[in-house]
């Protein structure tokens, strides 16, 4: 099984602490109330990749990287991707 077909088996464990969403919220200036489900739809995205570094998995949709961790599925951060 690949990082995204795992990360979509456990989609429904995937989360966020009120930090978390608060820094998402600035870093991608989202004008959202559900940054959990933001974040869960790009990870949805036929077009998204995802990536396993260490414990963390790296969402690349558009051109954000979300940031989860592979254990708790918490939503670390998320940031526009520098590289694009």
């Amino acid at each position: 099984m690949d990082n995204k077909e795992n990360l979509l088996l456990y989609l429904d464990k995937v989360h966020s602490t009120e930090m978390g969403m608060d820094r998402i919220k600035r870093n991608l200036n989202l004008d959202t109330d559900d940054v959990v489900e933001w974040c869960k739809n790009k990870i949805q995205d036929v077009n998204c990749t995802v990536s396993k570094k260490g414990k963390n998995y790296y969402v690349t949709i558009d051109d954000f990287i979300i940031t989860v961790n592979a254990h708790s599925y918490t939503i670390i951060t998320a940031h526009k991707n520098k590289h694009k």
